[in-house]
């Protein structure tokens, strides 16, 4: 039987490598190629050692924790004793991630039980088989793209749960409990008052409005319908918002003042003191997450009521 040690080494290299990459990226550590190499070599020689008279030593539990040390200074250097932890912990989890996943990839496509004459055989290719070595070839870079995607996403996601927010809002005795993002973006203003304005979904607040802004509410057309009789005791609430968009041309929100505007934020209670609720006909969040964006000026100029 022929062991072709110098690929199996620099197999591992190479896996070695993209697992400390991988690490690099979940703990956004300054990558630096020299280092992740070294880091890959000093893995790789655990390998090596194997197929010497140190084998013994070399596959004991304590040797392999040791040289996971190594590696990780070496990859990422000391600084303090809790950043190398972190490093370390990463690491192996990383690790694991990529061979758990390797190894239900696997279970997932073998196909090793078979019925005959009653009797149940399993069999088992081994794992010299080529194929196994093209599995591994493909599997473990696919699994890399798949865990660092996957990673990128959580990590958007939570930047975005960090930043949203439980909206209430008050109007004429009626309640309605919204899922705010507090956007930087919005940097929309009422002209006249510098008012900032809180952009909401006009699905999500139309109980609390005329029946003719619900009926008629278009963005193209919010003049159309101010006049209208039951629109009377809103003239003092109604606003007009200009704005421009990137390569469009100066479009209109239509705006109201609500009675009160409460914000749940960082476990305080906040009343908005100056603020105006902007209508838009589009749903903001396609996936439901959340039902209007705050603008940042709320939050920042807003009267704390409680604070945990």
């Amino acid at each position: 039987m022929s062991i072709y040690l110098d690929i199996i080494w620099l197999l591992n290299v190479c896996f070695d490598s993209l697992l400390l990459w991988l690490t690099a990226i979940m703990l956004k550590r300054q990558i630096v190629l020299w280092r992740i190499a070294l880091g890959a070599f000093i893995g790789s020689l655990l390998v090596l050692f194997m197929f010497t008279p140190f084998s013994l030593y070399a596959s004991h539990p304590l040797v392999k924790l040791l040289f996971s040390f190594f590696i990780v200074i070496a990859s990422f250097g000391f600084k303090r004793f809790r950043y190398f932890i972190e490093n370390l912990l990463t690491f192996y989890f990383a690790t694991f991630m990529i061979g758990g996943g390797m190894i239900a990839l696997h279970n997932l496509l073998q196909n090793d039980i078979s019925a005959a004459a009653g009797a149940i055989i399993t069999s088992s290719t081994g794992t010299g088989d080529p194929v196994s070595w093209l599995f591994v070839l493909l599997g473990f870079p696919t699994l890399w793209f798949f865990s660092r995607k996957r990673i990128d996403g959580i990590r958007e996601k939570k930047l975005r749960f960090e930043s949203i927010v439980d909206v209430f809002i008050t109007l004429d005795e009626v309640n309605i409990a919204l899922k705010g993002l507090i956007d930087s973006g919005n940097q929309l203003y009422d002209p006249i008052t510098k008012t900032p304005v809180m952009i909401v979904d006009l699905n999500e607040v139309k109980q609390m409005l005329p029946q003719s802004i619900v009926e008629n509410f278009t963005l193209a057309h919010v003049f159309h319908f101010t006049d209208q009789k039951d629109l009377e005791k809103w003239h003092h609430r109604l606003r007009i918002i200009p704005y421009r968009a990137v390569g469009k041309e100066q479009q209109f929100l239509l705006a109201f003042k609500p009675d009160k505007i409460t914000i749940r934020y960082e476990n305080r209670s906040l009343e908005v003191t100056r603020g105006l609720i902007g209508l838009n006909e589009f749903n903001l969040s396609t996936d439901g997450e959340y039902q209007c964006i705050v603008h940042p000026k709320m939050v920042q100029t807003a009267k704390i009521l409680t604070a945990s």
